[in-house]
């Protein structure tokens, strides 16, 4: 029946792209980070009754049917798979193999690239082989330096991981393996971001993406078609629900849009063209009036669900909840899921739920509410739906403005951006030593150039 409802349907009502975060092995992972908001999955799964198999591993003919509609159903040359858990490693290099063999059989002709998170623990010389044979970019998750990372991601056993996935990470290298850093910034690491970012750069991570730590209490048990289902973390919110509290580990406000503002301070004088901070680059994506390449700044959302274990189709990665099931890939193609009532109407309740407050925001172009997920307070005038990171994005977005500025319009003459290092090492330059009428270079104990009559260094320099 819905093959047919498809082929009868107009052809703009289908999307021409989208994207999944496949999770082969569903939440099972050798680690237990403290944090984690997926490990819960399992408990939920058990509890919902929708366990049907003894092995967590995608069944051979869901993960060929999926692979096959993921690449038919896109209207794109290249075809990106996102593969995540829990740990997808725990499938083993086998598992993969077969991936890149049904890729292969249904690519047409399309280039097709895949994208796998790990925290790198059980890596080793086969999977390393395996990895840079078949192109693989790896994201691998590291919190920062040890005291930083071993804070909250620990083993089955509360035991340190970060002497194993730094081992990972040599893994990585020794076979020319691509890498990107997923970087979890909690309340501990946020007030540390210069060491944060240093370490990244010295283990040489060329791409850092930040993630925002920001999950609350669950204030009682999560209502299912099956019963109760009772969890540790609060579900996304709603306008209606009891007020959460959040996490003794989440990241306060403040101290995000410091983070992020340090690092930028750091990144845009020394590092611009060498270092890829994946929000600075969405950021001028966005000044540039490219629009945002990132989800949770975009506009409207929709177009990127979750794919589990069993063929469940979600809503979002951090949606995955009962009410938010579009459907089974054994049910329903999955461009039916992505392009189904409730799915679009998903994506626009981003756009459509901003309060008042966030529209007339000076820097609503760039931040558009962020996601959803952390829409719970209340705006000063008592609308609900102001995000939880609202005070730490108005920071931040307003600080870079005249550095992307700058940057977008190096772009739009076609120059590089990393011209703007240059720019601000001269302007930090005649600051400190500012010339007088007569051409003189102003020392510090020199009458100041504004004819206060008080020496520069008690004068303009100090206010500088």
């Amino acid at each position: 029946m819905s093959e047919q409802i498809l082929r009868a349907a107009p052809r703009q009502s289908l999307p021409t792209a989208f994207h999944a975060m496949t999770k082969p092995i569903g939440p099972i992972c050798n680690l237990d980070c403290r944090y984690c908001f997926y490990l819960e999955k399992e408990t939920m799964y058990a509890q919902e009754g929708r366990r049907e198999r003894p092995s967590w591993q995608m069944p051979d003919e869901t993960l060929e049917s999926y692979i096959r509609q993921y690449i038919e159903q896109q209207d794109a040359p290249e075809i990106s798979f996102a593969w995540q858990g829990g740990e997808p490693t725990l499938l083993g290099v086998r598992f993969f193999r077969r991936v890149v063999q049904l890729q292969q059989k249904y690519a047409g002709g399309r280039r097709i690239l895949n994208a796998l998170q790990t925290n790198g623990t059980l890596l080793n010389d086969e999977w390393g082989a395996f990895l840079a044979e078949n192109g693989f970019l790896i994201g691998l998750s590291i919190d920062g330096p040890r005291e930083l990372h071993d804070a909250y991601r620990v083993d089955k056993h509360g035991r340190p991981t970060f002497d194993a996935v730094m081992q990972g990470l040599s893994l990585l290298k020794k076979h020319g393996v691509e890498f990107n850093t997923l970087t979890v910034v909690h309340r501990r690491s946020a007030q540390q971001p210069r060491q944060v970012y240093r370490f990244l750069k010295e283990i040489g991570s060329g791409f850092l993406q930040f993630i925002p730590l920001v999950e609350r209490a669950a204030p009682g048990p999560l209502s299912s078609g099956s019963g109760l289902i009772q969890l540790t973390l609060a579900a996304p919110p709603k306008a209606t629900e009891a007020r959460a509290p959040v996490t003794e580990w989440s990241v306060r406000p403040e101290d995000w849009g410091a983070f992020l503002t340090t690092i930028f301070d750091e990144w845009v004088r020394r590092d611009v063209g060498r270092v890829f901070v994946q929000h600075f680059d969405v950021a001028l994506g966005i000044w540039s009036g490219a629009g945002s390449a990132l989800c949770v700044f975009a506009e409207t959302c929709g177009r990127a669900v979750a794919v589990e274990h069993n063929g469940d189709v979600y809503a979002c990665d951090h949606y995955v909840y009962p009410e938010y099931r579009l459907g089974n890939l054994r049910e329903k193609r999955l461009i039916e899921m992505v392009a189904s009532p409730e799915q679009v109407r998903f994506g626009r309740d981003k756009a459509d739920t901003l309060p008042g407050y966030c529209r007339r925001c000076s820097v609503r172009f760039a931040c558009n509410g962020e996601c959803p997920k952390h829409r719970f307070l209340r705006t000063p005038d008592g609308e609900y739906g102001l995000n939880y990171l609202c005070a730490g994005y108005k920071r931040f977005f307003t600080h870079i403005d005249p550095y992307m500025r700058t940057m977008a319009s190096l772009l739009q003459a076609r120059r590089a951006p990393a011209e703007i290092m240059q720019m601000i090492a001269e302007q930090e330059r005649r600051q400190a030593n500012p010339v007088c009428a007569s051409g003189r270079t102003v020392g510090r104990n020199d009458p100041c150039p504004c004819g206060s009559g008080r020496k520069y260094k008690q004068c303009c320099l100090e206010r500088r």
